[in-house]
């Protein structure tokens, strides 16, 4: 399985949440017309994340560039794609899956008491950036690692990008905080933060 697109240093990126706050605010959701603008504005200068800079940052560019995430038909359950990463009977996997707001979840902690003890060294490594892409990539459920991040590693095993989408949750997650004024910022926090002291 494909896991290198989540560079360590890209990991080890301090996020504080005035700086969170800073880009949140500068973050330019309506153009005049009142259409949807979506990109940061300095001065007169428009400037937004694209693929080609994201894809850059993630390292993934050995990934098939015209192919993006789609709905597949006989899609697995979450239940059957975590057995599949986990190495896990039915019985332990449906005991720690919780539903959190309008999505199904696993805690963080179970992942982790399974990296510290699963007997299959392969699976461990396969828990461990399962764990990571939860809380870094899509943090939706505090704690807890949800459902689309098993997703991402069904796309990952067939070499799709996974540029767009992280690209998107990060674009609904600014506009949602900017249009409520306030709330919690539910992208790649490290990622955006990466992007900006790269054009800053």
């Amino acid at each position: 399985m494909e896991k290198g697109f989540l560079d360590k240093d890209f990991t080890r990126i301090s996020v504080t949440q005035n700086g969170l706050q800073e880009l949140k605010e500068i973050w330019d959701q309506w153009n005049d017309e009142n259409l949807a603008y979506s990109c940061f504005t300095f001065g007169k200068v428009d400037l937004v994340p694209t693929i080609e800079d994201y894809m850059a940052l993630l390292r993934c560019s050995k990934f098939h560039v015209d192919r993006a995430y789609s709905k597949a038909v006989n899609v697995p359950t979450f239940l059957k794609k975590l057995m599949h990463i986990t190495g896990m009977n039915e019985q332990w996997v449906a005991a720690r899956i919780k539903q959190k707001g309008d999505s199904k979840c696993i805690p963080c902690k179970s992942l982790k008491d399974l990296i510290l003890a699963h007997l299959d060294t392969k699976k461990r490594v396969d828990v461990f950036p399962l764990s990571i892409y939860g809380l870094v990539v899509f943090p939706k459920a505090l704690g807890h690692v949800d459902k689309v991040v098993t997703d991402l590693f069904d796309w990952l095993d067939k070499r799709v990008t996974p540029v767009p989408t992280i690209l998107v949750e990060t674009f609904r997650s600014l506009n949602a905080c900017r249009k409520a004024g306030k709330g919690r910022f539910i992208g790649c926090a490290q990622l955006l933060l990466a992007w900006f002291h790269n054009h800053f």
